[in-house]
């Protein structure tokens, strides 16, 4: 019987890729560029599987140009980068990574929370500047982390994690906002009070962003929400570039409407708002909140499960989609 072809469409593990190819028939980009639609659509025109990380879009378009293809797996938690209804209504299955990077993630966002409270991107620039010479009393002196109050937008398991290093390592008062609320019993392990949007910006000393993005959280952040915030708060963005208006926050920094910034993710990256570079009280990252060599292994590792367990007639571990039963059959014999 013919292999299943699949498009692995960046670099992975060379182990992982080889797994793969006691599968299916694997093409692998190994060269690492970011293909255009227009290419990504060349190359997974005769697949049935395609492998994608987030810079890879799957839309209506793309799967008109594959009329085989059956799933994406997706190398991260998030998936803004699918289209669902479309690919729901073309036959097509959408995986996800969920659980495999939540600790790591919530280990980062921490970091970059104390990193930038503490302003240590500004001070290490100023050292290697050659511009320490002595020492004063007010010399880079940041804000508090330990007893603040630590404000959460989006509370699902990474922000549950990182209000559990909040509260339990850090003594922190935590609050958080979030579509729904949480149970009885996760909110006292987290030690969390949940509150509205605007007295969670109005109150808290650091804000970290950890909401999926959707047209309906696109600029959750924006001019209006800065306004609310403490000019003394950080903001800190592990979501997804769009959730913040970069340039409206780069405006924020700029005239001490707000202390300080840390941002691991941005709106059209890898592109960053140019005003943003231009603002020292920002700490940028370029979107590594799992980069672990452990985690982004386990990433790997679980999309190619959800390929596996798909063509195995196992279904999908991780589905983010539910596909129409009739179109789907349609695809499996589009081969």
């Amino acid at each position: 019987m013919t292999q299943p072809r699949i498009l692995v469409a960046r670099a992975i593990f060379p182990d992982i890729a080889q797994r793969l190819r006691q599968h299916f028939d694997v093409e692998v980009n190994t060269d690492d560029v970011v293909w255009t639609p227009a290419e990504l659509a060349a190359r997974a025109a005769d697949k049935q599987g395609v492998l994608t990380t987030g810079s890879e879009r799957i839309d209506a378009a793309l799967l008109a140009a594959a009329p085989q293809l059956r799933i994406a797996a997706n190398m991260a938690v998030g998936y803004n980068n699918f289209d669902v209804d479309a690919m729901a209504a073309a036959g097509v299955q959408g995986t996800n990574t969920p659980d495999v990077l939540t600790e790591t993630t919530a280990d980062f966002g921490f970091a970059l929370l104390m990193a930038t409270a503490r302003r240590m991107a500004e001070s290490e620039h100023f050292l290697r500047a050659g511009l320490w010479k002595k020492w004063s009393y007010d010399m880079f002196a940041g804000g508090e982390v330990h007893g603040s109050t630590l404000g959460i937008i989006g509370m699902g398991r990474i922000g549950q994690g990182i209000a559990r290093r909040g509260a339990h390592g850090f003594g922190m008062k935590v609050v958080y906002h979030n579509r729904s609320r949480l149970s009885a019993a996760l909110e006292a392990e987290c030690k969390a009070t949940y509150v509205g949007k605007e007295e969670l910006l109005a109150t808290a000393d650091h804000v970290v962003l950890v909401v999926p993005y959707s047209a309906a959280s696109h600029h959750t952040i924006g001019a209006a929400e800065l306004a609310l915030m403490k000019p003394t708060a950080t903001l800190i963005n592990i979501a997804r570039g769009g959730i913040v208006d970069d340039a409206a926050l780069a405006a924020a920094l700029r005239e001490g409407r707000i202390a300080a910034a840390g941002l691991d993710v941005f709106e059209g990256e890898p592109s960053v708002h140019p005003d943003l570079l231009t603002v020292p009280n920002v700490v940028l990252t370029p979107h590594i909140a799992s980069a672990t060599v452990a985690t982004r292994r386990a990433m790997a590792t679980l999309a190619a499960d959800n390929l596996i367990a798909f063509f195995d007639g196992r279904g999908p571990l991780t589905p983010v989609n539910t596909p129409t039963a009739q179109a789907a059959a349609m695809r499996a014999l589009a081969r």
